[in-house]
């Protein structure tokens, strides 16, 4: 995934024992554990719903297509385009 040499990820400590300290060390990589310990969690729960999702949608058969709406009949029916009022002829 990242392509991290050994020196490079030496230069990485070095830069963060210098702006934390070594006081603060220990409890920023607690937090750093957790936070890539959540973002795991929450990436394979929205895997797990994807999956789901796909699996259905493979399921599912496409349907026909629905009849034209009573409204776009009638419309045609009165020899206009629907867009004056209703019961208006068009001139």
């Amino acid at each position: 995934m990242f392509n991290i040499g050994p020196w490079e990820l030496i230069l990485i400590l070095v830069v963060v024992l210098i702006v934390f300290g070594p006081g603060r060390l220990p409890e920023v990589a607690r937090s750093l554990g957790k936070a890539v310990s959540e973002f795991r969690k929450a990436s394979s729960s929205v895997q797990r719903v994807w999956d789901e999702v796909a699996r259905e949608a493979s399921q599912v058969k496409p349907q026909a297509p629905a009849a034209p709406s009573q409204a776009a009949q009638t419309g045609a029916e009165e020899g206009g385009e629907g867009g004056g009022a209703p019961g208006e002829k068009a001139s």
